[in-house]
């Protein structure tokens, strides 16, 4: 995959989750639970679908690594590459 491919599902599934936010509007470097006001159930249906999309294991201990949307990213990136 490549970054674009990342970035366009990492997109689509926070429009799924936060259907309100206009994703032009955002710090992509604040952290994601804050910037798209979700909770952690709605983290947490995130990683799943991300991790369902990209066929990667997103364990708990590496949730740190993914608290805005710029490290998400890189995470998926590192992940798949």
């Amino acid at each position: 995959m490549t970054q674009e491919e990342i970035e366009t599902a990492l997109i689509a599934e926070l429009s799924r989750i936060a259907p309100d936010i206009d994703l032009e509007d955002v710090d992509r470097g604040h952290d994601l639970r804050e910037e798209f006001d979700i909770d952690s159930i709605d983290f947490l249906n995130l990683v799943t679908a991300l991790g369902k999309r990209f066929g990667l294991d997103m364990p708990e201990a590496d949730y740190p690594q993914m608290d805005t949307f710029d490290h998400l990213h890189a995470y998926l990136v590192a992940k798949s590459g």
